[in-house]
């Protein structure tokens, strides 16, 4: 078996046939009505100025314009346990009525189907809105390290600043630690990634795991002048700008490794995505996902994720959702293998 899926290096996943025309008018118009003079909120799992934050912000800046009835959107930072806190909000506690939406971990859904801890969701139960972008993840390291490659943190330790357990920031260097031997010390706590990335260029740390376009976005001098060591990248496919960084998928020497490690990479699949929380009347989801489709085109949004170097990679609500569910159908074999490399005994 192997997994695969649309966006970065997979097939296509056929798309729901559902969108905010197909609503009969009179629904239409009750849209309109429940959402002019509404505040919508954009709840983001992430401390402000991250390439999450600037993500959400962008949509929560353009998405009003789209949705019937015009509603005013706000954006609350609501970071810690990767995205934990957050997402259990949404689904737990904030209104079902289309007036709460957010931005969360990629990870969300193989955090759920593994019952890690602090989970309180269901992630194929949420309303996915829309992905923005894709999500390829990197490990580097500062250019005063003496781990230089991948192969070099093979055969030393060098210490990985973490921010929460449930964030790709500790999740990929600890499974790459557990399937290909590399010797990342995680160390956990940092508030997110831009004072991860603080403790590294300080040399508190020697390297840190993020997002490609967060450190495009805050320190693309890093990469131009060569500040920094580009060990890996964590995606189905090669980012086009990261031809030469190995895969983490390619370091593994089994068939079942591979497996395990794609499965774990498919969050970056799941990418910087919208969504709203369980029960969100029929309506107001497909015209959530109508104006966010309409959003990612506006040329407000565009010139946001220009000036922040980060490239519009979209995917609509309905395939998103189906991408979503696919990742909540991994076997229990696998996942019982997958949970297994996720155990972080060493971190701090």
């Amino acid at each position: 078996m192997s997994l695969s899926f649309s966006g970065v290096g997979g097939r296509a996943l056929p798309a729901l046939l559902f969108s905010f025309a197909s609503v009969p008018a009179f629904a239409q118009a009750d849209v309109a009505a429940f959402y002019k003079g509404k505040t919508v909120e954009m709840v983001v799992g992430y401390a402000a100025g991250s390439s999450n934050d600037i993500a959400a912000r962008a949509v929560a800046r353009t998405i009003g314009k789209y949705l019937p009835g015009n509603p005013t959107v706000i954006t609350r930072n609501m970071p810690g346990g990767g995205s934990f806190i957050a997402a259990n909000y949404v689904y737990n506690i904030a209104p079902k009525d289309g007036t709460v939406i957010g931005l969360m971990a990629p990870t969300l859904p193989i955090d759920e189907k593994l019952g890690t801890q602090g989970v309180k969701y269901v992630a194929s139960k949420f309303n996915w809105i829309g992905r923005e972008t894709t999500s390829v993840g990197v490990t580097f390291s500062w250019m005063t390290s003496k781990v230089k490659t991948v192969a070099d943190a093979m055969a030393r330790e060098i210490s990985l600043a973490g921010t929460g357990a449930g964030s790709t920031t500790a999740i990929y260097p600890n499974v790459l630690n557990n399937l290909a031997g590399t010797k990342f010390k995680i160390i956990m706590g940092y508030a997110g990634s831009n004072e991860a990335m603080l403790a590294v260029e300080r040399g508190e740390m020697e390297a840190h795991s993020t997002a490609w376009e967060q450190v495009m976005s805050q320190h693309p001098d890093w990469v131009r002048d060569k500040k920094i060591n580009l060990l890996v990248q964590y995606a189905l496919a090669k980012h086009p700008a990261l031809p030469d960084v190995p895969l983490a998928v390619d370091l593994m020497k089994t068939d079942e490794d591979k497996r395990i490690m794609r499965a774990v990479v498919a969050a970056a699949d799941v990418g910087k995505s919208i969504l709203a929380g369980p029960g969100v009347p029929p309506a107001r989801v497909a015209a959530l996902r109508a104006a966010f489709n309409e959003a990612v085109k506006d040329p407000d949004f565009i010139k946001d994720f220009e000036s922040s170097r980060i490239e519009v990679i979209p995917m609509g609500g309905a395939e998103l959702q189906g991408v979503v569910e696919e990742l909540g159908a991994l076997p229990p074999d696998l996942v019982e293998k997958v949970r297994k490399v996720y155990e972080m005994p060493g971190a701090k």
